[in-house]
């Protein structure tokens, strides 16, 4: 359950990806930039040495400015949901089971990857409740940055989901802490680390993932730091 929790979090998330060049600014007035034509990608941060500018299939060789942000969105959102969701994917299993939303009453419920399943028995209405949720955070953000699907724009099927030309790949208003630098150059720089981040957690979660629907297991059981003690007769679903 966390972990669904984890998920509507990053939605929200607070980095935003600026670059270095001067021209109008995005919505949180970060710093100045301008797309560079001559750039890998624009000039949109995220590309790092010792691999900088990493494309081996050239999937953003000739796309369009439009193209290559919808593609940089869709990464900082998933990066966001993946560091947040690996997080409760350790903390939720053994030996930390530390649960926030709800009570296991010190018992060993099992591998993360299922306990959705265990909410969804015991507390059906919570998933109508998340589907909610997360379709009022999606529609602020697509509010925030895609252009409105009216007029002409409708009969122009290569114009189908584009952003604003003001809109910033992930940025949606939301820094509460005031984490933001004003500097440019910090700016940029925290950008590419959330989005490399982003990336590690992605092929994390999904090793994580994939690994506990393999054997049924918990990560930490897996890698020998923890005893074994899920009885599945313990839970309301079947392991």
């Amino acid at each position: 359950m966390k972990i669904i929790i984890t998920s509507l979090c990053a939605i929200g998330a607070s980095a935003f990806t600026p670059s270095l060049n001067n021209a109008k600014t995005s919505s949180l007035q970060a710093v100045n930039w301008a797309p560079d034509e001559n750039a890998f990608a624009y000039g949109l941060p995220g590309t790092l040495d010792p691999v900088p500018d990493f494309d081996p299939f050239n999937l953003s060789e000739g796309e369009s400015l439009a193209t290559i942000k919808k593609w940089r969105e869709a990464e900082t959102q998933h990066g966001r949901v993946a560091m947040l969701a690996f997080v409760g994917l350790l903390i939720t299993e053994e030996p930390i089971a530390y649960h926030p939303l709800f009570e296991a009453y010190n018992k060993d419920i099992g591998p993360a990857i299922r306990h959705l399943d265990e909410v969804r028995i015991t507390s059906p209405i919570f998933f109508e409740l998340f589907a909610l949720f997360i379709g009022a955070l999606e529609v602020n953000r697509a509010l925030l940055g895609w252009k409105s699907p009216d007029g002409e724009f409708t009969k122009d099927v290569g114009k189908f989901q584009e952003l604003k030309d003001d809109y910033y790949p992930g940025d949606i208003n939301f820094d509460p802490l005031g984490l933001k630098p004003d500097d440019a150059g910090e700016f940029f720089e925290m950008s590419t680390k959330e989005l490399q981040h982003g990336r590690v957690a992605m092929l994390a979660t999904a090793g994580i993932i994939a690994q506990e629907l393999t054997n049924g297991k918990e990560i930490f059981v897996n890698l020998g730091l923890t005893e074994d003690k899920f009885d599945p007769s313990t839970v309301p679903i079947a392991f």
